[in-house]
């Protein structure tokens, strides 16, 4: 069975699903730009191999690959490298196996978000930019 009622609005969906996975990277990459040091002794604090190369690709990932995504430049490859990276942070960052209550409920939320948001990137290099991108041009 179809769902004709978003054939015609599939292209739009698309654009906003791209905007809505990476709005929070932007704004935390933008974050992490603009407070390099900060990010860097925060890396180092949870035991991120080579904290000021980790931070250095976190402002990279997050800001710049996101902000690609979002013009729908080189979608599927970077979609594929968004996913390692996300599931890279939620490793390092949200190992709630490793904890005690309560960061552990709150941890293993922050890592099951992050394996939610890899659903989200495989499906966009699965389906693509759609017509509203860069990659259509």
């Amino acid at each position: 069975m179809r769902y004709t009622l978003f054939d015609g609005q599939r292209d739009a969906i698309i654009f906003l699903a791209r905007i809505l996975l990476m709005i929070l990277f932007v704004l935390s990459g933008w974050s992490k730009l603009t407070g390099f040091e900060g990010t860097v002794g925060y890396l180092a604090s949870l035991g991120a191999p080579a904290p000021t190369v980790a931070a250095a690709v976190a402002v990279i990932m997050e800001f710049f690959v996101a902000i690609l995504l979002i013009l729908g430049f080189y979608t599927r490859p970077l979609a594929l490298l968004f996913a390692l990276f996300v599931l890279g942070t939620a490793l390092i960052g949200h190992p709630f196996w490793n904890m005690v209550e309560p960061a552990r409920a709150a941890n293993m939320t922050q890592f099951f978000k992050n394996m939610s948001i890899i659903g989200g990137l495989l499906l966009l290099a699965v389906t693509g930019a759609g017509r509203f991108s860069l990659d259509r041009r």
